[in-house]
């Protein structure tokens, strides 16, 4: 009965892993379109940051994992949960890479970066020019985010799969807390002594 448990939960994780995947890939190309055609202030840009990066995936991850805990049958101990759940932010991870970082940046938007960084920058220079007294502090910001717009555009298969190392435990560390949230063990009591055990 385990084993068939535990074979569900890495199939289901598989399954909602690629669906999440898809819908975070869109919610990815969503935030693109997002900074270069609606972001006009360091607001919006900065509202549309917290919003696509951080406020939607999380709410969607959440969504998933109680959909994953309910596909196989609502019981689950942390050691499941947890293996459950990084199968399917691996398998999201993965594909969010084939369809937005390869795909749509290479292919359908080879000039991805460029329009985000023009975007982006057009956005704080009309913020310095709003607060004159900010300047200094706007034009770190534009240097900064140069920087990390250079390294992305220069990355080598090294560093990908350095990246991808990085990537994987990161994603372990996450599963892990969100396993800690989402457990949901079931209750076994034991006749005999009127008490019960988990």
């Amino acid at each position: 009965m385990s084993e068939d448990i535990n074979r569900r939960i890495k199939v289901q994780g598989l399954i909602n892993g690629l669906i999440l995947g898809g819908v975070l890939s869109v919610v990815s190309i969503i935030y693109f379109y997002f900074m270069i055609l609606v972001a006009k202030t360091a607001v919006t840009v900065t509202v549309g940051s917290v919003l696509f990066s951080y406020v939607l995936p999380i709410g969607i991850a959440i969504l998933f994992c109680m959909s994953l805990r309910k596909k196989i049958g609502g019981y689950w101990n942390v050691r499941q949960a947890t293996t459950g759940i990084f199968i399917m932010f691996f398998a999201s991870y993965l594909l969010v890479f084939i369809i937005k970082d390869n795909v749509f940046a290479k292919v359908i938007e080879p000039d991805m970066l460029q329009k985000t960084e023009t975007a982006m920058i057009t956005a704080l220079n009309k913020l310095k020019a709003e607060n004159p007294a900010n300047a200094k502090d706007v034009d770190a910001k534009i240097s900064d985010m140069k920087k990390a717009l250079e390294g992305e555009k220069n990355i080598t298969v090294g560093q990908q799969i350095q990246s991808l190392g990085i990537s994987i435990i990161f994603l372990f560390v996450l599963a892990l807390i969100f396993a800690a949230f989402f457990k949901n063990e079931q209750q076994v009591y034991s006749s005999g002594t009127g008490g019960a055990s988990v």
